[in-house]
């Protein structure tokens, strides 16, 4: 079943949202943030505790981002793995991550309290469970590795009777938790407002000035002055090179399946495959048990059919965890992997001393959205913070080269599109309700046919660096396979690091071939 953009349907995104009002004037505060999702809202709230004003821009609607898209793991346990990180990183610096994301998960909890949020917050354990081939001394070098960086209630187990087919060997986790990242978000967003900070959607943020005073300016004209700018968007817009060569666009699957003759653990749940799978429940519409299922992740628009993602992970549901149950969810998100498993958090590589960034989320980024919002804090008010070396945007991991070397290769190969020739010959081969690339010449077209068979016609040159889009049939996107723009089927710019939508086509020629097709 193929889902459309527009209708993809998260199952947080069933939450009440309060009155976020477009900007229509100019404002002024001490900081502007960019992007309400999780790391822009936290950093707005952390930054009103320390005394601050501050303004936040989106541009869409409170829960149109990658928060909502997320499996709503709130965890310490990195999918990077501690034996990895120290390898990498340094045993200290393994040591800070452990305690950066196990301080988030408290911060989380924390200010749900203080704020009275209703969002299902819960904490549970997390299992992390061999994938099918994977040694048990897999476990144990990752449980040597948690105990050296101080998680030592890390403990080997085997979790009983969590699902009909026994996990066998598994890491536990303790204190680890989930909630509902709809009603966080509302309710972050209603503190914010009662703090005195200003949220305002349906606006997009087009230029970013750093400087004394700092600058923004909005697609309408309007500015936001400020001391300081935090650029929260997921992946920086304001920044067109340097740190997307640092990081790879994922997408990543999850399925929602009605199973409500389980009585599942209430635990979260990962496998050591690569890519690997993450597991919980949760409540759905009509108070229906819900499982989620996700994984299958692959690079942004080099996949030819992303809608069979889907169908593996119930497939794997079914054979490695013996659940079957009716399709009520699926939907897919957008990670952004830096080449060293840490996100970058701080000030933003050659930029002026007042604009700071947010991206890499790695797979775990509800803890580092909420690592962001105390470290900014910290790096805005002047005050030192252990973490900051660990995220900096800046850093240079020679550690990390081999991955470097074959992510860049990964994100240059797709730019041999511009000598191939199109998906399908002739407009007339696309189906009502598809797309397809085309070419036309020396040029290519990006050509969606809708349900009534009128085609529409876009360049394929992704606006960010050049690459060729290509159609994504799962979710009736175009996706450019170097860098993760993504454009829905009209051309509207859904994911950055692009920064405009694909080009309308408005050659009379084409356009009359076009018709004649439909």
């Amino acid at each position: 079943m193929a889902i459309a953009y527009q209708e993809t349907h998260s199952v947080w995104q069933e939450a009440d949202q309060p009155f976020l009002p477009s900007l229509g004037s100019h404002e002024t505060a001490d900081v502007c943030v960019i992007g309400a999702g999780i790391s822009g809202l936290t950093t707005a709230y952390e930054l009103l505790e320390s005394g601050r004003s501050v303004v936040v821009l989106e541009r869409s609607e409170l829960h149109s981002g990658q928060t909502i898209l997320s499996s709503a793991h709130l965890v310490n346990a990195l999918d990077d793995r501690y034996f990895t990180i120290r390898k990498k990183h340094g045993l200290e610096k393994a040591r800070l991550a452990a305690e950066s994301h196990t301080r988030a998960i408290d911060e989380v909890e924390r200010i749900i309290r203080a704020e009275g949020i209703d969002c299902e917050f819960a904490r549970v354990p997390g299992f992390l469970f061999l994938y099918e081939g994977d040694e048990v001394g897999l476990l144990h070098r990752e449980l040597d590795a948690c105990h050296a960086v101080g998680l030592k209630e890390v403990e080997l187990t085997s979790p009983s009777s969590a699902f009909p087919v026994p996990l066998g060997p598994s890491l536990r986790f303790p204190h680890q938790a989930r909630f509902h990242p709809g009603k966080y978000l509302a309710g972050l967003a209603r503190a914010i407002q009662r703090k005195g900070g200003k949220i305002y959607t349906r606006t997009e943020a087009q230029t970013v000035e750093g400087g004394h005073p700092a600058r923004v300016t909005t697609n309408r004209g309007f500015q936001v002055v400020s001391e300081s700018i935090v650029v929260a968007t997921n992946v920086p817009f304001n920044d067109r090179f340097t740190m997307h060569t640092k990081m790879a666009p994922y997408r990543t699957y999850i399925v929602g399946l009605a199973v409500p003759e389980h009585d599942f653990t209430p635990a979260l749940f990962w496998d050591t495959g690569d890519p690997y799978h993450y597991i919980r429940s949760c409540i759905g519409a009509n108070d229906e048990q819900i499982l989620l299922v996700g994984g299958e992740d692959h690079r942004t628009g080099q996949d030819q059919a992303p809608e069979n993602r889907f169908r593996l992970l119930r497939t794997w549901a079914r054979d490695r965890l013996g659940v079957e149950g009716e399709l009520r969810y699926q939907w897919s998100g957008q990670i952004l992997e830096p080449h060293d498993g840490m996100a970058f958090i701080g000030l933003n590589p050659g930029d002026k001393d007042n604009v700071y960034i947010v991206t890499g989320d790695s797979g775990n980024g509800l803890t580092h959205g909420t690592i962001a919002g105390m470290l900014l804090r910290d790096l805005i008010s002047k005050k030192d913070n252990p973490w900051s070396a660990l995220y900096d945007p800046a850093r240079v991991s020679l550690r990390s080269f081999t991955t470097l070397v074959s992510e860049t290769a990964q994100s240059t190969a797709p730019y041999a599109d511009w000598v191939t020739g199109g998906d399908v010959s002739t407009i007339a081969e696309i189906p009502a309700g598809e797309g397809a690339v085309v070419r036309e010449g020396m040029q290519k077209l990006a050509v969606y046919r809708d349900h009534n068979g009128l085609p529409h016609f876009f360049s394929a040159v992704c606006p960010h660096l050049n690459g060729i889009v290509r159609w994504n049939s799962a979710e009736k996107t175009w996706d450019c396979p170097c860098h993760g723009s993504r454009f829905d089927r009209l051309g509207h710019l859904v994911n950055g690091p692009a920064t405009t939508g694909l080009s309308a086509v408005v050659d009379s020629r084409i356009r009359e071939e076009g018709a004649a097709s439909a």
